[in-house]
């Protein structure tokens, strides 16, 4: 009887494949079961944040404003300081009352009235105004007839600027006198004409720096 073949022993490098191709199916086993533990084919994966339509515009920064939260508020805006003036301002017509008037009633023959302005500042505030003879108007009437005007014949008119405090009332310093005469720029130089007398009633009304009086002062001529 023949003895049984003897086994070919391996060689070393047949040895260190052989253990080699081992750790690496031991590690790809490992990796599997960490793969299946961490992220089951079960698992529904998120939906992706749906994107815009390229039909949809983007919304603007006014729309997006639009709808904001009702307890968001808009910034505050600036709001401008009034300025305030550094000094009195010019007098109005809704500041200064204007009246004319005459040192009497009635006038004797031969006597001349002799005309003034008053001003009252009717406001709460101080203001100024030219109250100089240039500013000044005068003229006298008899119903619809315009007998006498201050600034027909007026010679080298002057500026006085003033300033009126609030509630202060001023009266001409210096009365205008009328002589009586009918006025023309014709006749500065000239013989006039009278005015009838005997009873006769005139008006005067006045204004200054273009603010006329609010009535006017009768008189009688004698």
């Amino acid at each position: 009887m023949t003895d049984a073949p003897r086994r070919r022993r391996q060689s070393p490098a047949v040895y260190r494949r052989r253990r080699l191709a081992a750790g690496l199916l031991a590690l790809l086993v490992i990796g599997l079961v960490v793969w299946l533990v961490a992220a089951p084919p079960w698992r529904v994966a998120p939906t992706a944040a749906p994107t815009s339509s390229p039909s949809s515009p983007a919304p603007s920064t006014s729309s997006t404003a639009t709808a904001a939260s009702p307890t968001s508020s808009a910034a505050p805006t600036a709001t401008p300081t009034p300025s305030v003036p550094s000094g009195p301002v010019e007098c109005t017509a809704g500041s200064i009352t204007v009246e004319a008037l005459s040192n009497k009633a009635e006038y004797a023959q031969g006597e001349n009235p002799q005309l003034s302005i008053r001003l009252t500042n009717t406001s709460a505030n101080p203001c100024t105004m030219n109250v100089g003879t240039s500013a000044q108007s005068f003229t006298v009437t008899s119903g619809t007839d315009v007998w006498w005007r201050s600034t027909d014949c007026q010679s080298e008119p002057s500026d006085m600027e003033v300033t009126l405090a609030a509630g202060q009332v001023v009266t001409s310093s210096s009365p205008l006198t009328w002589d009586r005469t009918r006025s023309s720029v014709s006749t500065c130089d000239g013989e006039r004409p009278y005015a009838p007398g005997g009873g006769a009633t005139y008006h005067l009304s006045v204004s200054i720096g273009g603010i006329p009086s609010a009535g006017t002062a009768s008189f009688v001529l004698q």
